[in-house]
């Protein structure tokens, strides 16, 4: 599994399990799964209401916590100091787990002042029970205003990002502050293989529009945590790691 340095020094592999709308036994089957074949990054949210099973999911797999790379978000109705912390507590009791990798503010809240949540975000940070910071479907000046604050502490803003539809402003900003950008829907729901110059791409490579999409987000920076459930999705998923794009049809396929 390939994985990108933060700026905390610690590694985020770059390919990730995306679980949004996914609950239940099968939730449950599906990360375990994942797990089996060799993911090491899943994505979870306070908002997904699946955080106890991925928990589950997790010990079924009997793999070692240092392996895994565990992300979670706290909704903006929680931002406020106190309420921040006390859903950050529900999460980890509920992911059965010590601490976890990264921790992000699901969206912004500009009835809250971002140096609350912040000041609650880098208590548990110094606490050793979150081992990273970060923000999601951030603006430039959004991520400005959190770095201003609390720049140590925050390496990533996760945003929807996939072929024909890329934030450049902010992937160019994260870029310039050594912030990873992380890319939930990056195969546009599905509609990524409807792209003509990605299939043509994906006849060149033989691998398929999907897996082309993602491997072209990796190769510059872009973490990617598509969702999937069947064996066969994830496997296919879990290939764009196991190749390379050239760099002339980077150019091709455009340059982020």
């Amino acid at each position: 599994m390939t994985r990108i340095k933060l700026k905390t020094g610690a590694f985020m592999p770059t390919l990730g399990l995306g679980t949004w709308r996914m609950n239940g036994r099968k939730c449950i089957s599906t990360v375990s799964t994942a797990i089996d074949l060799g993911y090491r990054h899943i994505d979870t949210a306070e908002m997904y209401g699946n955080e106890l099973e991925i928990g589950k999911a997790i010990k079924v797999a009997g793999i070692d916590r240092r392996e895994l790379f565990i992300t979670t978000k706290i909704w903006p109705h929680n931002f406020q100091s106190k309420d921040f912390i006390k859903a950050f507590e529900i999460s980890l009791r509920k992911l059965d787990t010590d601490y976890v990798d990264l921790l992000l503010l699901h969206w912004p809240n500009d009835l809250i002042p971002v140096e609350e949540t912040l000041s609650a975000m880098a208590n548990l940070i110094d606490s050793g029970k979150v081992r990273a910071g970060g923000v999601s479907n951030f603006s430039v000046s959004q991520m400005e205003d959190a770095l201003d604050f609390l720049d140590s502490g925050i390496v990533c803003n996760q945003v929807r990002c996939h072929y024909g539809s890329v934030p450049r402003d902010i992937i160019n900003y994260a870029h310039l502050h050594n912030l990873v950008i992380t890319a939930y829907s990056p195969l546009k729901n599905g509609g990524i293989s409807e792209i003509k110059i990605l299939r043509d791409m994906a006849d060149k490579y033989n691998k398929t529009p999907a897996q082309i999409a993602l491997r072209w987000l990796i190769q510059q920076g872009v973490v990617v945590i598509p969702k999937a459930s069947s064996f066969d999705r994830l496997n296919e998923n879990l290939i764009v790691t196991e190749f390379s794009i050239s760099q002339e049809d980077i150019e091709i396929l455009g340059v982020i």
